[in-house]
C-alpha cells in the first residue's frame, strides 16, 4: 500500500491538535504522529508575521521542514502504521498572500503533487466560521474571527481538491464535534489497516 499519510487540517481555533492528540494518544501503536511544523516554527524560531514578504518567507520555511520532517518520521514507519499529520504541506497554499496556485509554483511543485502525498484529509472547520471564540491558550494564534474565517475558507479550497476528503463542520458543543471527528478518524485508520 506504501506510506500512509492522513492529515488533520483546518482554519484557526478549529480544534485540529485537540483531535491529533487523542488519535495519537489512543493508537500509539498504530500512528507515528508528525506535529504541526507552523507552531514549532512560530514558538521557537520565527517572530509574528507583519507583512506579505514575510509571510512568504515564513511559509516557504514551514514547506521545507514539514517535507523533511515528514521524511524523518516515515524512516520510523513499521509495518500498518500510518503518519497521522498535524497539517500537511498543502496548508501553505492556504496562508500564501497571492493563493494556492503561485504557492506551489513558488515552491516549484504542483498542488496535484503536495495532496497526492496525503492518503486522506480530515478538515476541521474553525469555529469562527459559526461566529464562536477561537481563544483556547494557542499562543502562536493572533488571528481575529474575520481572518480566521478567510484562512479556514482558503484552507478549505486547497484541500477540497483531495479525492478523500472529509469535513467535521463547526458546532457550539466543542466535545461533540471532537467526538464526530474522532468517529471519521477511526473510520479512516480501518480503512488504511493493511
Amino acid at each position: 500500500m506504501g506510506i500512509v499519510r492522513i492529515a488533520v487540517s483546518g482554519g484557526p481555533g478549529a480544534g485540529k491538535t485537540t483531535l491529533w492528540r487523542a488519535v495519537a494518544e489512543a493508537h500509539r501503536q498504530r500512528v507515528i504522529a508528525v506535529p504541526e511544523v507552523a507552531t514549532l516554527m512560530f514558538s521557537h524560531v520565527f517572530p509574528g508575521v507583519q507583512s506579505a514578504g514575510e509571510r512568504r518567507a515564513v511559509q516557504r520555511a514551514i514547506f521545507t521542514v514539514q517535507h523533511s520532517l515528514e521524511h524523518v518520521y516515515e524512516q520510523r514507519l513499521a509495518a500498518d502504521q500510518v503518519l497521522w499529520c498535524d497539517r500537511g504541506v498543502p496548508d501553505g497554499g492556504g496562508y500564501w498572500p497571492e493563493g494556492p496556485d503561485l504557492f506551489f509554483e513558488s515552491m516549484q511543485t504542483s498542488w496535484q503533487a503536495e495532496l497526492a502525498r496525503y492518503s486522506a484529509v480530515l478538515f476541521m472547520e474553525s469555529a469562527a466560521v459559526g461566529g464562536m471564540s477561537i481563544a483556547d491558550g494557542n499562543h502562536t494564534r493572533t488571528e481575529d474571527l474575520a481572518t480566521a474565517v478567510h484562512l479556514d475558507q482558503r484552507l478549505h479550497q486547497v484541500w477540497s481538491a483531495h479525492p478523500n476528503f472529509h469535513l467535521v463542520q463547526a458546532e457550539r458543543d466543542f466535545a461533540a464535534k471532537v467526538e464526530r471527528a474522532l468517529q471519521l478518524a477511526e473510520r479512516l485508520l480501518g480503512i488504511f489497516s493493511g
